[in-house]
């Protein structure tokens, strides 16, 4: 394996295989990351919580590879719809405005009916890594 792994304890990081993060060749890359509180184990009703906690689980993975969100050079924003897109794009702005990486945003299904926001990432690591 090359590279570093960062695991969130996610119980389908384990189940599926994947990692919350990995770094290699200079990037960050950020699996998509739903809304989950870690802290409650729940997902919150709407979609505003929903996008602060992607943001905030983001955040806490690029930490643990050295980085911060001012360190985002993409993001990929999948939404249930035009609406709830409305919705978070002042979250969005307040977690990407000093970084202003490169969105693409997508109005998708998710994988549970609970879930209403999923954002993937890909920052620049911090030298060295």
């Amino acid at each position: 394996m090359q590279g570093e792994r960062i695991f969130s304890g996610s119980p389908y990081e384990e189940k599926a295989g994947y990692a919350r993060a990995a770094v290699a060749g200079g990037w960050i890359f950020v699996s998509g990351t739903t809304g989950f509180d870690a802290q409650t184990k729940e997902f919150p009703a709407d979609v505003e919580a929903q996008c602060e906690n992607c943001f905030r689980n983001i955040e806490i993975a690029l930490e643990r590879a050295g980085a911060t969100l001012k360190d985002l050079v993409r993001v990929q924003i999948f939404v249930t719809s035009q609406e709830e897109f409305e919705r978070i794009i002042p979250i969005i702005r307040k977690h990407c405005y000093e970084a202003r990486p490169a969105n693409t945003t997508v109005f998708a299904q998710l994988v549970a009916p609970h879930m209403r926001v999923e954002v993937e990432a890909i920052a620049v690591a911090p030298s060295g890594k």
